[in-house]
């Protein structure tokens, strides 16, 4: 039976870009960054409130279909619950189109801030398989997703074969000599659009040459980070993408030429560059800087967190 929530209800939801692929981990390997959108709901009587400060304010649907008011209806449905109306509120950080995980941001934070208000209500919270699992559904694919749910870095899988499909994903624990330095462009780029860039079938060769590389990423992101370089390599998705971004494609070699283990971040166009340095080689800094990137040190993500009243909860 489905519990209609009362009005004056208020919750909140904290939750963290990320990077997917790292390079040969196409669709499975996801690192959460630390920079952070805000998610602030409150039930009222009827109808829609959306505002947007930030990244997306004037460029999103402020509608039943902003991605954060579909989260939440799904989140709030999966609990046994609805509400009549809502003021949502989102204070975004993370560049959206640029390949930092706006979208699953957006998805896992709506499904958190329902948490929030499930839990006053008596009702049992969203477990973090069932975050996954719902927000992986939005995009088809969990990397993004179980990376802002859990934080740090993760493995992420898909069961095609169950009806529904099932999303899962696991923890990595991260080497603490890593240094994550994402370089965001202005420019903009869509994963659909570039998607359509990748070949329907891919050689034996280019199979198990990714495979290897995934696996060696694994050990080199948790033990060996002296890997890194090798572990990072790709051929099932970058080199098929750079036409469409030449300067992320450009910035990558710059920065692989100099040392530093680089990839596109998720379909980019920002990069990721992941270093046992504290600090990225002048050449490299200044090279981005002058194509357009934005390039500073950023810490790993934490997990999605999610308040009802005060106290934040995980």
């Amino acid at each position: 039976m489905t519990l209609n929530l009362p009005t004056g209800l208020s919750a909140s939801a904290t939750v963290a870009a990320s990077s997917a692929n790292l390079g040969p981990g196409f669709d499975c390997l996801g690192l959460a960054l630390a920079l952070y959108d805000e998610i602030l709901v409150e039930t009222t009587d009827a109808g829609l409130i959306v505002e947007v400060e930030g990244e997306g304010a004037g460029q999103v649907p402020l509608t039943p279909e902003h991605l954060v008011v579909r989260a939440l209806h799904r989140g709030l449905a999966a609990g046994g619950a609805d509400v009549p109306g809502l003021v949502v509120r989102c204070r975004n950080a993370i560049p959206h189109s640029r390949g930092l995980g706006s979208s699953a941001a957006a998805v896992v934070g709506g499904l958190a801030a329902a948490n929030g208000l499930l839990a006053q209500a008596d009702r049992e919270p969203l477990t973090e398989a069932q975050l996954i699992q719902l927000a992986s559904e939005f995009e088809g694919h969990p990397d993004n997703a179980s990376a802002a749910v859990l934080g740090g870095a993760v493995v992420s899988w898909v069961d095609a074969k169950a009806m529904p499909p099932t999303y899962s994903a696991a923890a990595l624990r991260l080497h603490p000599d890593i240094h994550l330095f994402p370089g965001i462009p202005q420019v903009r780029s869509s994963t659909a659009e570039t998607r359509v860039l990748l070949p329907d079938h891919v050689t034996h060769e280019a199979a198990r040459f990714n495979l290897s590389r995934a696996a060696l990423l694994v050990v080199a992101l948790t033990e060996r980070p002296d890997l890194l370089m090798p572990a990072t390599d790709d051929v099932l998705h970058q080199p098929q993408r750079a036409p469409a971004m030449p300067a992320s494609a450009e910035y990558v070699q710059v920065l692989r030429r100099c040392g530093v283990a680089a990839v596109l971040s998720g379909a980019g166009p920002a990069v990721l560059a992941i270093s046992t340095s504290a600090e990225l080689p002048a050449e490299a800094i200044e090279f981005g800087t002058a194509v357009g990137f934005t390039v500073s040190e950023m810490g790993v993500g934490e997990a999605v967190r999610w308040s009802s009243g005060v106290a934040v909860r995980r």
